[in-house]
């Protein structure tokens, strides 16, 4: 025993010591993208948040602008900021909305990559290692500017063999030396014991020990909304639903075509118009490539698009502050398994994919999530296919560089080009870093195109982000005590919006109950309330996938409850933007498609049809029994009516005809209105086997049985024959 914990020792120390060695020596090379700390005073807010329609008016009106940004998700957004914050008169136009894109559809981690400094250190990769240097100060960067939005995660890297625990702790300590000053906090080693004791769901059987390091997660779309607020908050004309349909060009006086702006619709209004602009910045994305062939229709294609799905799942599969990390999945991608929300979402996969607008999850993705899943956790975790909440597919931009010869590899880390007509492309790069790809992005266009910005240099990284400048982690406190919320509901509002949560609960309608005074929510399950819905107006929101999607996170976290509350949500809306009842009608079939085609609301059910029917035959002669006394009229299936007459019976009287329309559709498969008793014995067939979790017609099937049985009861024993009950 003493000689293997001595070659345990020799070998994580000599690990230790190479990493530490390699690491030290690479960072005396010197990089390119060293984040400047150099301190500076940032510019203060200058306005108020102008209407949109005051944002498209100054779009509207002839004016030249120094920078015009096509893009509005995190690269676009944080070019938008810095450029304002230089200087710089600044327009950002989007074709959907803020952080539609890949943007709102990330892992919700914000770090520098435990796989790539692996990479790095062991191939001695530079390249490779510089950005993740880079991705960690920025790590820093984004938890100390928006403190609301960004919170430092432990993640568990659990251990199943000897001779990894050393390997995997040198490698993660690596991980914190290479951050440097900018660590968020220490790894540090756990016995089997405690770390069965921090996360209670993980399988016990041959587990050595575990590592548990930091990170930082974020709200996505919000963190990318906010930093487009804090843009125009400074000056920036922001602007979605926009669209570039052109790129216009002019001589620079010695023979050379370069761009001076862009044909922009916007599809709210329907106008068309000019935008002026001295330098172009396109930060599209997955649609890099079809700016820059509308700007230069001969150029090649750089863009590589990959598919990543990710997945939620109920809360209990997850401890409230521990993520999980798989290593090494059984093709060798990387699985993350977080706590977001009081949900758990779990991804990603890797998989070329065709660019779109719209990607969608498909069951092949879902499955592998599910069965790598399963690999980690104890046989109490069930890994039930219904326990999926929500699914969705975001695209990443990898790149090759136009800049190389080679462009058959692709960048690893994010490129910045300037095309003959001083297009300037940003593309590649990740979520954490798009502060600095920004910085880098501007840099290029001052030189490109001969701007003249008051400020030379970035001071993004000193800045707060709108509802950044006030929060405290105890300010939900002054929320419950001034307006009377439900305790949880301010905490969320805090966490979503920061100090401008207190703008947000002004909007609240009164409950009419005791307590909470102030907050009816949206859907009884999740904290949102109604004046949210009211404040999203002010912050740009525009349609109904909008607000459930990107103001409200409620489409991501549970795509039935976002369905149940789109009614409400669209009335509210209807009211602040003046929506006809046709245009009511029309938003709310646009977000059911959403939800049915990107939020995997109908792979969901598509899964359930596949389900084969295993059931005893006493368990089908009990749901034909519940079936038929649902069916009082013997009409051999069950109709809406039929529905609302058993909820009735029941006390729920109250029920609105939105909500029978969502128990029909649990279980109507074939979409046709009504229940057949194949679909009911499939759908408790697939309770059964767990690959549904739970349907209100199931046990609406199970309480109508009970009411029979009780009053079967009552009639087969008369008072007098009791006795009187004496």
């Amino acid at each position: 025993m003493s000689s293997r914990m001595f070659k345990f020792g020799v070998t994580a120390a000599s690990a230790c010591a190479g990493s530490v060695i390699a690491a030290w020596s690479i960072d005396r090379w010197n990089s390119p993208h060293v984040v400047n700390n150099a301190v500076q005073r940032p510019p203060k807010r200058k306005r108020t948040l102008p209407m949109r329609s005051e944002q498209i008016k100054s779009l509207m009106s002839g004016e030249e602008y120094d920078v015009l940004i096509i893009g509005g998700g995190a690269t676009g957004a944080g070019c938008a900021l810095d450029s304002v914050t230089r200087g710089l008169k600044t327009a950002l136009v989007e074709l959907d909305d803020f952080a539609s894109g890949t943007s709102s559809r990330s892992t919700k981690l914000i770090h520098g990559g435990v796989r790539y400094l692996q990479k790095a250190i062991l191939g001695l990769d530079l390249e490779q290692y510089r950005m993740v240097k880079e991705a960690l100060a920025e790590r820093a960067n984004m938890l100390e500017s928006a403190p609301h939005l960004t919170h430092p995660l432990p993640i568990m890297l659990p251990v199943y063999t000897w001779w990894q625990v050393p390997y995997y702790w040198v490698g993660i300590k690596a991980y914190d030396l290479v951050a440097g000053d900018r660590n968020v906090k220490s790894s540090y080693l756990l016995s089997k014991k405690d770390a069965l004791e921090l996360f209670p769901m993980l399988k016990k059987d041959k587990l050595c020990g575990a590592i548990v390091y930091y990170d930082g997660q974020q709200d996505d779309a919000r963190m990318c909304l906010a930093v487009a607020l804090t843009a125009a908050r400074h000056g920036a004309v922001v602007c979605n639903h926009v669209e570039v349909m052109e790129l216009l060009k002019k001589d620079n006086g010695s023979g050379k075509q370069v761009l001076c702006g862009a044909k922009v619709k916007d599809h709210i209004s329907g106008k068309e118009f000019t935008v002026k602009a001295k330098c172009i910045i396109n930060a599209t994305g997955p649609f890099t490539d079809a700016i820059r062939k509308m700007d230069d229709p001969t150029v090649k294609s750089i863009c590589c698009p990959s598919s990543g799905v990710h997945i939620v799942l109920p809360g209990y599969y997850s401890p409230d502050q521990m993520g999980l990390l798989d290593p090494s999945t059984s093709d060798g991608r990387v699985i993350f398994f977080l706590p977001w929300q009081r949900q758990t979402i779990a991804g990603t996969t890797d998989l070329p994919c065709e660019i779109t607008h719209n990607p969608a999850p498909t069951e092949d993705e879902i499955q592998f999530i599910l069965s790598e899943i399963k690999n980690y956790l104890n046989a109490d975790v069930e890994v039930r296919r219904g326990d999926v909440l929500s699914a969705w597919s975001g695209i990443r931009p990898l790149v090759s560089d136009p800049n190389k010869d080679d462009t058959q590899s692709l960048a690893r880390n994010h490129i910045v080009h300037v095309s003959p007509s001083n297009l300037i492309t940003i593309a590649g790069g990740k979520w954490t870093t798009y502060r600095a790809m920004a910085e880098h992005t501007l840099d290029a266009a001052i030189k490109a195109c001969n701007l003249k910005p008051e400020r030379a240099e970035a001071v993004t990284s000193y800045l707060k982000i709108e509802g950044g400048q006030g929060w405290t982690p105890t300010m939900y406190i002054r929320l419950v005590q001034d307006f009377g919320l439900e305790c949880e509901v301010a905490q969320h509002l805090a966490k979503s919006y920061g100090d401008r949560a207190f703008a947000v609960s002004k909007m609240a309608s009164l409950t009419g109950k005791r307590w909470p005074i102030i907050g009816n929510r949206i859907h009884p399950e999740f904290p949102y309330i109604d004046a949210e819905i009211r404040y999203g107006v002010r912050e740009y929101a525009c349609t109904a996938v909008d607000m459930i999607a990107r103001r409200l996170r409620l489409a991501f976290l549970n795509v039935q409850a976002a369905q149940e509350a789109l009614p409400a949500v669209v009335e509210i809306m209807g009211e602040e933007l003046k929506w006809s009842k046709e245009e009511k009608e029309r938003q709310i079939k646009h977000a059911t498609e959403f939800l049915a085609n990107e939020m995997g609301h109908t792979i969901n059910r598509t899964s359930k049809e596949r389900i084969p029917i295993k059931l005893s035959k006493e368990e089908i002669q009990t749901y034909v029994k519940r079936f038929q006394l649902i069916d009082k009229d013997k009409k051999g299936y069950v109709s809406i009516n039929d529905i609302r007459r058993a909820l009735k019976s029941f006390g729920d009287g109250d029920v609105s005809g939105e909500q029978l329309h969502d128990i029909l559709k649990e279980i109507d498969t074939n979409m046709n209105g009504q229940v057949e008793l194949d679909e009911y014995l499939q759908m408790m067939s697939a309770i059964k086997t767990g690959d549904v979790a739970y349907s209100r017609f199931a046990r609406m099937g199970e309480l109508e049985e009970q009411k029979h049985e009780a009053a079967n009861l009552k009639q087969k024993i008369s008072v007098d024959r009791s006795g009187g009950g004496l």
